[in-house]
């Protein structure tokens, strides 16, 4: 049976054992970009893009001989390779990996890499970048032709400086290394504002590490850690439960409508940081505890929406999940566009304190077509040993699934 020879390429020119492998293969996949180290080679040479066509021409070289397939560093390591193991079975390819453009950036700015996160921008949205990328204290990131390293600083700024984040701003380090060993090799290093006002080749490598924060626990944060205003907060054992109702998916989109401090948000965006967070308010004062609350937990897939639902929801990406905590006598309106905007299979979840709110959001749900269910959540604190009680107000948590 014939077979792929996947030969990874970490330098100006092929070795002396890349040239045996190609000697013996009828076809070559090879880029644009690699074609100078093929010159002379008398084979078939496929194009490595677009992908589908290459595939084809591969499948059908496969049936004269083995095909060997030029990529960049490591093939299993965004690379080409997952996609070829997929159409073809590991057992009919080898893999002869170079070094990664990770290793070999890292060595060149000579950081230890071993702690270091990853992260593919390809295809991303540029709202979703701060969050992707300060979730972590370090983070290798894989840049595109949108997600350039100039953007991704200029995108970090604007968040940043939306929330005062002064110690980020000043803080971050960015390292970039274009065109790895290539003769136009080129290393980069500054803040946030250097990289911003730069320009960088297409092909590069951007890392990105943050001044080192003490980081609280992931779940479980009490009222007294997060900033609210005069008691003006769910309450910690309401905030669990409402969390638990939520079922919040891995990624996808929350909307959290009257968000007041944005506790709900908060612990949502920590427990979920690939989820994206969109908390409409429109109490300046809040907008403040919010903006705060996202600096001090470094929480920035959190979008604050300076706004008053209805009105504040239009334009926002499709919601998976929709919390409503506060609709400021609007309530039936809010549900309405918030159900009609809801992605197919959403859940949607309504705190209710007053007896008419929880009328209303019950009869709305259900009129809409919406599976609905609700309980009656009753706080009760003692302390110990001075017995002293407190008695929070019932809270009637009502769901409604899309």
């Amino acid at each position: 049976m014939s077979r792929i020879e996947l030969i990874g390429i970490g330098g100006p020119a092929l070795t002396g054992v890349q040239w045996a492998l190609l000697h013996r293969c009828p076809a070559v996949v090879v880029s644009r970009r690699h074609r100078p180290l093929v010159a002379g080679l008398d084979c078939q040479l496929i194009d490595i893009a677009p992908l589908a066509a290459m595939l084809t021409q591969v499948e059908t070289a496969l049936q004269s001989g083995d095909v060997a397939i030029l990529a960049s560093g490591d093939p299993l390591f965004y690379g080409i390779g997952r996609t070829l193991i997929a159409r073809f079975g590991p057992e009919r390819i080898t893999v002869h990996p170079a070094l990664s453009a990770v290793q070999l950036a890292c060595a060149r700015f000579r950081l230890p890499w071993d702690d270091l996160a990853l992260q593919s921008l390809h295809g991303r949205p540029g709202h979703d970048i701060p969050g992707q990328v300060l979730r972590h204290p370090r983070v290798m990131l894989f840049t595109d032709r949108h997600n350039s390293p100039d953007r991704v600083a200029t995108a970090l700024l604007a968040a940043l400086s939306a929330c005062d984040d002064q110690i980020r701003i000043f803080g971050i380090r960015v390292w970039v290394a274009e065109n790895l060993g290539q003769s136009d090799e080129r290393l980069t290093s500054g803040s946030l504002a250097e990289i911003a006002a730069a320009n960088f080749a297409p092909l590069n490598m951007m890392l990105v590490e943050q001044p080192l924060q003490t980081q609280a626990t992931r779940f479980g944060l009490r009222e007294h850690e997060i900033s609210h205003s005069r008691g003006l907060i769910t309450k910690d054992e309401v905030r669990a439960a409402t969390l638990h109702r939520l079922r919040l998916p891995a990624t996808g989109v929350l909307w959290d409508i009257g968000g007041g401090s944005g506790s709900v948000s908060l612990e949502a965006a920590r427990l979920n940081p690939e989820l994206s967070v969109y908390t409409i308010e429109k109490k300046p004062e809040e907008q403040r505890n919010i903006r705060a609350n996202i600096r001090n937990f470094c929480a920035y897939n959190i979008h604050p929406i300076n706004g008053e639902a209805p009105e504040a929801l239009a334009g926002l990406p499709v919601p998976d999940r929709i919390f409503i905590g506060g609709s400021g006598q609007q309530l039936a309106a809010i549900i309405e566009r918030a159900v009609a905007q809801l992605a197919a299979g959403g859940r949607i979840v309504i705190n209710a304190v007053l007896a008419s709110t929880e009328t209303t959001a019950l009869q709305c749900l259900h009129d809409l077509g919406l599976q609905v269910a609700s309980s009656t959540l009753a706080v009760t604190r003692r302390e110990y040993p001075t017995g002293a009680v407190r008695v929070f107000n019932p809270i009637t948590l009502i769901t409604g699934d899309k």
